[in-house]
């Protein structure tokens, strides 16, 4: 089937993507309030979009990321992050949790990413980042079955 012809589930079903952009927007004031910072958040969600192949997704929070300041060099890091020294152990602990929920289907989330984690965050961080992660994820699905376009941004040169 064509990507013309498949369904898109914002538009087709708009009372319940409605319903998940309140609950996206609920999880970023909890996160907030739990002390989680746009650039962390923007971080791991770059990182779940990246693991699940989402490009749709990781345009809108790429934007958003350097919208908020983030450079090139340090999103380009992110599929390297454990070889990286450019993110402190707080975000290194948030790309690790991302990668467990991301991948929750291979035995769930680990005890020793458990402990690892939350050694480093507190428990209103852990909760808050398991939220967004929750809540990226399921729109990484929306917009990978419905194959969301990301078109280039300028035409190529001839």
């Amino acid at each position: 089937m064509s990507e013309e012809r498949r369904v898109h589930l914002s538009r087709s079903a708009p009372d319940a993507y409605k319903t998940l952009d309140a609950f996206s927007k609920t999880v970023g004031r909890i996160a907030g309030e739990a002390g989680i910072d746009d650039r962390l958040k923007e971080l791991v969600q770059i990182h779940a979009s990246q693991l699940n192949g989402c490009a749709f997704c990781v345009r809108v929070h790429v934007d958003r990321a350097v919208k908020g300041g983030l450079d090139a060099d340090l999103i380009a890091q992110l599929p390297t992050w454990r070889e990286s020294g450019v993110f402190t152990d707080r975000e290194r602990a948030a790309l690790e949790l991302a990668e467990a929920f991301t991948f929750i289907h291979d035995g769930g989330v680990a005890d020793e990413v458990y402990d690892h984690v939350g050694g480093i965050l507190s428990e209103d961080e852990y909760v808050a980042l398991s939220w967004i992660l929750v809540s990226i994820n399921a729109f990484n699905r929306i917009a990978i079955a419905g194959r969301y376009p990301v078109p280039p941004r300028h035409a190529a040169p001839a």
